[in-house]
């Protein structure tokens, strides 16, 4: 079992920056993948940003490419997600996910209780 807890979300104007943490307890060593989600109302959730924690590499949805960073900290057990020039369009619930088979959207099954990040025009 896998325990993760979100924090750093806030409200910015566009073009701020915000950091955010999770932190993974329990069963760490059976994780696979990292990785953050985010849901603005009425719509989907989406995967932002999924890392690979034997490989190393990471995957970014289109929409945050350039903007956002997502990095682990091996130690601590805990993913980052570094979100810069931030639009409005980010605005969402993100939700920190981990994953034990593989970064595939479907294999993450523990689940944090989200952050809310507003950006304003």
């Amino acid at each position: 079992q896998v325990h993760v807890v979100e924090s750093g979300g806030g409200s910015v104007q566009a073009g701020g920056s915000l950091r955010l943490s999770c932190e993974a307890s329990g069963d760490t060593s059976s994780i696979k993948c990292a990785g953050w989600f985010r849901q603005a109302p009425g719509k989907e959730r989406e995967a932002v940003a999924r890392l690979n924690i034997g490989g190393g590499w990471t995957l970014y949805d289109d929409s945050v490419k350039g903007r956002f960073t997502a990095s682990r900290d091996k130690v601590t057990n805990t993913l980052y997600l570094h979100m810069n020039n931030l639009k409005p369009e980010d605005t969402a619930m993100y939700y920190c996910a981990s994953a034990r088979d593989s970064c595939r959207n479907s294999d993450f099954g523990y689940w944090g209780q989200g952050t809310q990040v507003t950006v304003s025009s």
